[in-house]
């Protein structure tokens, strides 16, 4: 069916060509090369378009997987930028992209192997096109060192009960087992730039542990660092689906119209002022221009909006935008990879290499804790035989307990003992936090901007009001409406069914309904004409002083207006809208509680708008394209620690470019997999849960740090002075962190305060 929206439209983004890369070509050849952690392949980079390359030499580009988190990125810009000849190195982690800047005398193939120095190899994206299909890979393969090492410990505390005696040996094989591909990778990275990595620090802790005998705390810290490495890749393997469904939502294949007919072709070999047919239910696959008289289209992708949008002849359409009511013909405006669907996707990138990442605390911890403890415990044990020719055996002896103390376990433990512990708290109450790093950015914000559709309202339009004009009864407009609107898929269709479903009303049944493209539905009734459409597509002269009063009053109230006529007569006038959550005052009360300030961000036009914002008592900001979200975003960000909610693709960007990024859960899989968290239960007040929680998570990662620290501060000087022996540094460094995590698990006991 059809439906013309009474409200202001929506200007889709204009298909200017931003000169950028074809940074994503899900239907053509790909921009460079791909780099892997698991094959031998080698490839070499192909030459990046102008438009990316933002400064002197030449530009080059890499596709990059096996990234399990941004730190990963940050080691392979450390690897590549240390090569001479390299302007600049950028890793943009969410599309999996490496940008370089060389100088014409250098050549890519350094780039390669710089990469594959830093434990990453290339792959030919072209060959691997042609590559049999592998088989996929098993469970067992894909954890097999978690498993093995596990096993293993399990084993030795088995025989820690009935063999004591050759417990050491069997935790001393899983530690061994263990640390092998961690300090392969620690090696890797030092030569490649990068010497205090977490796998030199993860290194350092179990060889310090097995040389203190304590062969036990060594597999458990090993065992406990691989697991977290294993969420992170499958965290980072979920985003990586995200990207994919944004570039699904433009089909692979067209219908270009030619001399001999309609001709079926790939979506990448369409070219400007081609002409194509789109039927109904289908998506466009290019950006372009309208060359039927009137049609409508669900601009959800793009704009966010829930209610389609009529458009005619010579207005401009977006990529990805769905067709919903009769079959179309489209002048092709866009190239291939420049279309809006691939502008999002760089708005996407930019956004990410705009907003710096979150290192690991960790992470940042180690690149001076860990070689300033095994200095000191280095000192400690030369220094004074050496100096002082004191005894050999005792100041290596208390060097080792030096180091037993300096082993960071506690620490290792204590910030990732909280994250988890407050993350199991956050999915119990129905928040989804994707890591540690939104988690600690979620208690710093003061700013939280709305999307307005489906976020702070309920996504689909309800019949607010109905205005009956005599002679004609309640009953009798319902049944005929929804009788005509029967068997519909538009938004506005399913919300005169609902209504008349609600009031126990049955559709009459009208078998000779026939679409009137661009204006609504027509069929006879008891042998009169029967009509719904917008008021717009009303004859001249045929609505009544007072009919008219009402429709000037509905469209201020910003309704959408729905016309149903018998014969020449106005029998009724619907006004449907999109109405408030149910809980969306009492979540902006509890954030205003924090001292949180709300405000609207939204593509629908200022009337909606307004009368949303007015009734939660937030700003807000209106007809905003995606571009201009992202805009607004940045603005914010500059002054503000800002986190954003949404539930549409067109969000996307936006909730990148945010400091947090929050998806509602029956958001598109484009915005959920973009979002650093989702509410999973759909329930805004899980906003200030999720605030609150993080703000404990904070006061207790401070506490576990300061009892790290705290413990190993005293028992290092008692140690030097001779005071501690070995015993006493293990039970320092084990106290510590028992102590942690008994501490930590205390956020498993924080509630929803809904």
């Amino acid at each position: 069916m059809k439906h013309c929206c009474d409200h202001t439209r929506h200007q889709t983004p204009r298909a200017e060509h931003h000169h950028h890369t074809h940074h994503c070509q899900p239907r053509s050849e790909p921009v460079g090369q791909t780099v892997s952690c698991v094959s031998d392949d080698h490839g070499t980079s192909e030459k990046v378009a102008a438009g990316d390359d933002d400064g002197p030499g030449r530009a080059h580009s890499w596709r990059i997987g096996g990234m399990d988190c941004p730190s990963c990125a940050s080691k392979i810009e450390t690897a590549v930028r240390r090569l001479p000849g390299v302007l600049s190195a950028e890793v943009r982690f969410s599309t999996e992209r490496l940008l370089v800047q060389l100088t014409p005398e250098v050549s890519p193939h350094a780039v390669t192997q710089a990469i594959r120095g830093a434990g990453f190899t290339p792959i030919d994206e072209q060959k691997a096109e042609h590559r049999p299909a592998t088989v996929p890979s098993t469970p067992w393969q894909d954890n097999r060192s978690i498993l093995v090492l596990l096993a293993l410990i399990v084993a030795a505390g088995g025989a820690s009960l009935l063999l004591p005696v050759v417990a050491p040996a069997l935790f001393t094989l899983a530690t061994l087992w263990g640390i092998w591909p961690i300090g392969r990778k620690a090696l890797q990275l030092a030569r490649s730039g990068s010497p205090f990595s977490i796998e030199t620090l993860m290194t350092v802790a179990a060889c310090g542990a097995l040389l203190l005998g304590e062969t036990a705390e060594a597999a458990m810290v090993l065992l406990l660092f691989l697991i977290g490495e294993k969420l992170e890749s499958l965290a980072a393997n979920k985003a990586r689906k995200g990207v994919k469904a944004l570039m699904a939502l433009v089909p692979n294949q067209a219908l270009r119209v030619t001399a001999n007919g309609l001709e079926k072709v790939t979506a990448a070999s369409l070219r400007p002022d081609d002409e194509i047919e789109v039927h109904p239910g289908g998506r466009l696959p290019v950006d372009g221009t309208l060359l039927t008289e009137l049609a409508a289209f669900d601009e959800s992708a793009v704009t966010g909006e829930s209610l389609p949008v009529e458009r005619s002849r010579g207005e401009r359409l977006a990529a990805g935008s769905l067709l919903v009511d009769v079959a179309v013909r489209v002048r092709v405006t866009s190239t291939s990879g420049n279309n809006t669907i691939d502008r999002i996707l760089h708005l996407m990138e930019q956004a990410e290499s705009n907003r710096a990442p979150i290192a690991r605390f960790i992470e940042r911890f180690s690149r001076w804790y860990t070689p300033a403890m095994i200095l000191a415990a280095t000192l400690v044990a030369l220094v004074p035989p050496l100096l002082m020719s004191a005894d050999w055996a005792t100041w290596t002896y208390r060097g080792l307990v030096l180091l037993l103390i300096g082993c960071p376990c506690a620490l290792v433990i204590s910030t990732p003992a909280a994250v988890t512990s407050a993350l199991a708290s956050a999915s119990r109450m129905g928040i989804l936090i994707k890591g540690g790093a939104a988690l600690e950015q979620l208690g710093k914000i003061n700013t939280l901007a709305f999307d307005k559709t489906g976020t702070l309202t309920q996504g689909e339009p309800r019949l607010q009001q109905l205005i009956i004009f005599p002679p004609f009864e309640r009953k009798l407009v319902l049944t005929l409406a929804a009788g005509l609107e029967a068997g519909s898929h538009h938004p506005l269709a399913r919300a005169l069914v609902t209504a008349a479903e609600t009031e126990g009303i049955q559709p009459e049944n009208l078998p000779h309904r026939r679409t009137l493209p661009g204006a609504g539905i027509e069929s006879e009734w008891q042998g009169q004409p029967l009509k719904i459409c917008t008021p717009a597509h009303l004859n001249a002269g045929q609505l009544t002083a007072g009919q008219q009063a009402e429709i000037d009053r509905l469209r201020a109230d910003a309704h959408t207006l729905v016309v149903l006529v018998i014969g020449e007569q106005i029998a009724a006038l619907f006004a449907l809208s999109d109405p408030l959550r149910a809980d969306a005052r009492v979540a902006v009360a509890a954030l205003q509680q924090l001292n949180i300030r709300c405000l609207m961000l939204t593509g629908d036009h200022q009337t909606a708008a307004a009368r949303i914002a007015d009734e939660l008592g937030i700003d807000y900001r209106a007809e905003l394209k995606p571009e201009d979200k992202l805009e607004a975003i940045m603005q914010l960000g500059a002054s503000r620690q800002l986190a954003m909610v949404g539930d549409g693709i067109n969000d996307a960007p936006a909730l990148k470019q945010a400091s947090v990024g929050i998806a509602m859960g029956q958001g598109t899989d484009v915005a959920l997999d973009s979002a650093d968290a989702a509410l999973t239960h759909n329930r805004l007040t899980g906003l200030a849960d999720a605030v609150r929680l993080s703000r404990a998570t904070h006061r207790n990662i401070r506490q576990n740090i300061t009892l790290a620290l705290g413990l190993k501060a005293v028992f290092l000087v008692t140690s030097v002075l001779g005071i501690t022996g070995l015993w006493l540094a293990v039970l320092a460094d084990t106290g510590a962190t028992a102590l942690v995590t008994l501490n930590a698990l205390r956020l498993l006991t924080v509630r929803s305060q809904e």
